[in-house]
């Protein structure tokens, strides 16, 4: 049986119920975006260039671990350019309909952006080649040998695509992003002036040396960073008088039990499992998803590379297998 975690990059109810205010902590600015300095480097040369040529701007296809800020960067981008942001996901758009729908109502310079690109069914993500090309929509009216083909103008307008595995999408379609860029992990300076940035939007107090440990235990990811944040904050509203002081800060990360390398239950439990069962030897994704009865897919997003980064577990043709150093940490040598 799994087990609910705070330390999640995925989306929760949690995050639908405060909506609003999870949207408040958004930066709306590459100024304001904190972090990701190379990618923002780059990225503000060809938005300076394509407003400077009242050009929209190239499509963009932005990648990495869940949680960095994709959709955030997606809306800073949509404001720079002073353009529409319309919002879809890959899973969304079932029939080539859909898409020509999403499409003909677009106007020029708008920004779709395309959460989870790599989930696109095929038949879908054909249409997209000569429409992000050449801004032609080709559809077919009717059905056997009456059938033809209808060529459409579709306004200029730039796609944003998101997606934790680029590995995953066709080739086709990545080559006609001209604009590819990788989130990183981000550094804990910067995540401690996302904590404390959203504590002041927030309205909540905090000291340096309480963002400081938070920033610690957000394994270096903005949307986690700002889910603890808000747990800590519920803490210290009825426990203490609002403010997040160090003592706070430790006192409620004891309660909801994520360690000082911001490991929390379920991690802990999933490589405890590993090593009670299989010892040093390798373990397939099958079997760690039938101990923790979590999905594959979440494993691979969500558990995995943080522990990775952490050195706790290797990848190998084999499997899986648990570090010297996460058996130090939980005391299983």
């Amino acid at each position: 049986m799994s087990i609910e975690r705070v330390i999640d990059t995925s989306l929760h109810e949690d995050d639908i119920d405060e909506k609003a205010v999870e949207f408040s902590l958004r930066p709306t600015t590459l100024e304001e975006y904190i972090g990701q300095t190379r990618l923002k480097k780059n990225l503000k040369l060809s938005i300076d260039a394509a407003k400077k040529r009242g050009e929209p701007l190239d499509h963009v296809l932005l990648y990495g671990p869940p949680g960095l800020g994709k959709t955030t960067m997606a809306g800073v981008i949509a404001h720079e350019m002073n353009a529409n942001f319309r919002v879809t996901s890959g899973p969304s758009i079932e029939k080539p309909g859909d898409l020509a729908s999403i499409l003909t109502n677009l106007t020029d310079g708008d920004v779709l952006f395309i959460d989870e690109i790599h989930r696109l069914r095929r038949v879908v993500e054909e249409i997209l080649y000569s429409a992000m090309e050449d801004f032609k929509l080709d559809i077919v009216i009717g059905k056997g040998p009456a059938a033809r083909s209808v060529r459409l103008d579709l306004p200029k307008f730039t796609i944003i695509g998101a997606t934790t595995q680029a590995g995953s999408l066709a080739r086709p379609l990545r080559d006609r992003f001209g604009l590819q860029f990788r989130l990183e992990y981000y550094a804990n300076d910067d995540i401690q002036k996302i904590i404390e940035r959203s504590a002041g939007l927030l309205e909540t107090k905090i000291s340096k040396d309480a963002a400081k440990l938070l920033s610690e235990r957000s394994r270096l990811t903005p949307r986690i960073a700002n889910r603890i944040l808000k747990r800590v904050r519920d803490y210290a509203d009825i426990h203490k008088n609002g403010e997040i002081d160090l003592k706070t800060a430790e006192d409620a990360l004891k309660m909801l039990e994520i360690d000082e390398l911001g490991l929390d239950p379920a991690d802990r439990n999933m490589l405890t499992l590993m090593i009670e069962h299989y010892g040093d030897r390798p373990v397939g994704l099958k079997s760690i998803s039938a101990l923790t009865g979590d999905e594959e897919s979440t494993i691979e997003d969500f558990y995995e590379p943080y522990l990775m980064q952490l050195g706790m577990i290797e990848r190998t043709a084999r499997g899986r297998i648990v570090t010297l150093r996460a058996r130090q940490h939980l005391g299983k040598i």
